[in-house]
């Protein structure tokens, strides 16, 4: 089994510091010349990963991205956004503006302002803990289950499934001190019960080796960087082959459609992608370009419709292009892969309670002994509330029966689960129960023509 324990802080070098300083970046935003959108440019001094933090501001606001085009060929970097909030409206909160104005601008002391997916600050508050290995009906209950029988609370934690694969990030802390796991022997007995979970209770040599990472604070990668680099290091892009059709997996979703060539004049090679639109998709993208130490130098971004285009003109750091086919493929198997990982599969199940220790461990075992298996989950507390989000299938993987969704929200509390997205969601009847006996004991477009940004 590969432990390690680890410890991370990433800043930028002197060389960069200078650069921003003489070349200060400069944002504007515009909420008059469209009339539905809101229009936000960005110049800056050019730098590799520099898209990504602009990508990355604006996905943790929960900002949708219509339209974009980016330019950063040479040493400057040139964009325009054409963004909406969740409810398709101009963005016209003004902390929002400002702070997207003060974390792209050129004010340094907000480079690093904490903009976690899971929403927790960077902390030692916390133990910080990494799990990749292959996936199975119930294997998050019993992960929770172990830990709360080593005394620990998941204050936070986000999981993917995808192909077999399961990813995890989970923020812990102690029952009695609420605060970060610290003792050497618990973190390694931590480590090998999860480690055992992970493996099923034995091995076989035919899969592949489990990981489990403690550490003790919380780096610069996001949690959903580090489900992805999870997700890659376990070489979930493999299984691509395996498709049976030319359009559904075998999980019958539909595989998105990505193309790589080169233009051998220009020394660029153009990524094209379509598929259905969806939250932070144009960040899954990104991310995974950027990560494959590809520069991007161009960009077009088009997700007004039901459908996103995204088109790519990339090279490597040497201003090579993709240079074989081998690599040609990678970089589209990597990219589906990317693309479906957060795709959410299955029934859509929201929690929202007063956050105890077991709490997690509770849910996920009702949802097992019901033969309901997570294919995605979103766990948060915020002001000793869970806010906890599940997607959900049945163990052989199809969509849940309603009559058993029905008898779990009687069990864990009518008015604490909710269905979201279905017609599930009944309002419960004088005789139901309203906190529950758990809770109450304790075509492929071109972009040639895409032109200037317009609403």
């Amino acid at each position: 089994m590969d432990v390690c324990l680890g410890y991370s802080y990433h800043m930028d070098d002197e060389i960069a510091k200078f650069i921003r300083r003489v070349n200060p970046p400069r944002v504007v935003i515009d909420n008059e010349v469209c009339n539905n959108v809101t229009v936000i440019k960005v110049d800056s001094a050019n730098k590799h990963g520099i898209l990504l933090e602009v990508v990355q501001v604006l996905t943790d606001l929960n900002l949708t991205i219509k339209k974009a085009y980016i330019s950063s060929d040479g040493g400057w970097f040139m964009d325009v956004f054409n963004v909406t909030d969740q409810d398709g409206n101009k963005v016209t909160d003004e902390i929002v503006l400002e702070y997207i104005r003060k974390s792209l601008g050129p004010d340094d002391s907000s480079c690093y302002s904490p903009r976690s997916t899971i929403g927790v600050k960077q902390s030692v508050d916390f133990t910080v803990i990494e799990l990749t290995g292959t996936d199975r009906p119930g294997l998050l209950s019993e992960l929770c289950a172990v830990l709360t029988d080593l005394q620990c609370n998941v204050v936070n934690a986000e999981i993917w499934t995808h192909r077999a694969k399961a990813a995890a990030v989970l923020q812990v802390t102690d029952e009695e001190t609420c605060s970060a796991v610290t003792d050497p022997e618990r973190l390694s007995q931590i480590r090998k019960l999860l480690g055992y979970v992970l493996t099923g209770g034995s091995r076989s040599r035919r899969s592949r080796e489990p990981k489990t990472t403690v550490s003790s604070s919380l780096d610069e990668t996001y949690a959903d960087r580090k489900l992805h680099q999870l997700m890659f290091a376990d070489r979930d892009y493999d299984e691509w082959e395996n498709s049976v059709g030319d359009d559904e997996d075998k999980s019958g979703r539909v595989i998105p459609d990505v193309d790589v060539s080169n233009l051998h004049d220009l020394d660029y090679s153009v990524v094209m992608i379509k598929c259905k639109d969806r939250p932070k998709l144009l960040f899954d993208t990104v991310f995974t370009l950027t990560d494959m130490k590809y520069v991007v130098s161009h960009a077009s971004i088009d997700a007004e419709g039901p459908e996103a285009y995204q088109e790519y003109y990339i090279r490597h750091a040497d201003g090579s292009p993709v240079k074989s086919e081998a690599e040609r493929q990678r970089v589209i198997k990597c990219l589906k892969a990317a693309i479906q990982r957060r795709v959410s599969e299955g029934l859509k199940l929201e929690l929202c309670t007063s956050d105890r220790v077991g709490l997690l461990s509770d849910v996920t075992r009702i949802f097992r002994e019901n033969s309901l298996t997570v294919t995605r989950a979103e766990v948060k507390t915020k002001g000793g509330k869970a806010l906890n989000t599940f997607y959900v299938k049945d163990a052989s993987g199809h969509q849940v029966d309603a009559k058993t969704i029905d008898a779990i929200r009687q069990v864990i509390g009518q008015t604490i689960l909710k269905v979201k997205g279905g017609n599930t969601e009944a309002k419960p009847s004088s005789q139901e129960s309203q906190t529950g006996f758990l809770f109450g004991v304790f075509k492929s477009r071109s972009f040639v023509n895409f032109g200037l940004i317009r609403s």
